[in-house]
């Protein structure tokens, strides 16, 4: 309002026209309202937000936005309900549209800590640092940025050790199940030169019991072919004696041969008879 009266102060010395002055005028009246209006929508965000109904309070700030996008206040007070809603990414942006649009080195280090905070709470330790890093360009003496950064920078070292911890414990895990894995394999091709040893051992197995049986075949038919012959044929075959018949044989064959030397042995004795030469 004030620059309004300078305006018409201003103008009055030039002696413009009085439209100028109404119209000028009824611009404050319209300016005074909407600030009126986006005030009371940020009071009734600020009183919803410490109820703790933070949805409801973001629909006020958001309300209030609508007659004043530039209001920092309501951007400022969005951004945090949104943040009270675990809504992080919507509450980055609408800080970082406040740091980006502020005039003032105070805003910018206030919406530049609040996105560190929220990048903290998603363990975003990189980006926090940053934020944080940006907060004491603007407000070197922030103690609480200070800390924040240093808290991240330690978080972030952390982390990269445990990502160096767990790149190491998978790849030890993989070699360990690379040499599984080779151990089973080799197993395996033993079991299977194993097996192929006993399926080559039973199979000459059974390829010697096959030919003994053929051999044992081969016989029987031989002796079933001599006993045909024989009998088709039986004088052409000696026959077979028990021993006693043998011994009875033998005995009969020496008394007879005894008998025969003793009927030789009586006619050496006798003289002979000479034929008469008359």
């Amino acid at each position: 309002m004030a620059g309004a009266r300078n305006e018409q102060k201003d103008e009055s010395k030039n002696n413009m026209s009085k439209h100028f002055f109404i119209l000028t005028f009824i611009a404050c009246l319209a300016c005074a309202s909407v600030y009126g209006q986006t005030k009371k929508l940020i009071r009734e965000g600020n009183k919803l937000y410490e109820e703790k109904k933070y949805k409801d309070a973001s629909n006020a700030y958001e309300k209030a936005l609508s007659k004043d996008s530039n209001n920092t206040a309501g951007q400022f007070n969005l951004g945090t309900s949104l943040y009270q809603q675990n809504k992080l990414d919507s509450s980055v942006s609408v800080f970082s549209n406040v740091s980006k649009n502020a005039k003032d080195k105070s805003s910018k280090s206030m919406a530049d800590y609040d996105i560190g905070n929220t990048y903290m709470q998603q363990q975003k330790w990189d980006d926090a640092i940053d934020a944080y890093k940006h907060t004491l360009i603007n407000n070197p003496h922030d103690a609480d940025a200070k800390y924040n950064l240093s808290y991240a920078e330690q978080m972030l070292k952390k982390q990269q050790q445990q990502q160096k911890n767990n790149k190491n414990n998978k790849n030890q895990q993989n070699k360990n199940q690379q040499n599984k894995n080779n151990q089973n394999k080799d197993n395996q091709n033993k079991n299977n030169q194993n097996q192929n040893q006993q399926n080559k051992n039973q199979q000459d197995k059974n390829n010697k019991d096959q030919q003994n049986k053929n051999q044992q075949n081969k016989d029987q038919q031989n002796k079933d072919q001599d006993k045909q012959q024989q009998n088709e044929n039986p004088q052409a075959q000696p026959s077979k004696l028990s021993q006693q018949q043998a011994n009875q044989l033998l005995d009969a064959l020496q008394r007879e041969e005894q008998k025969l030397q003793d009927k030789k042995n009586q006619q050496k004795g006798v003289p002979a008879r000479l034929a008469k030469d008359w």
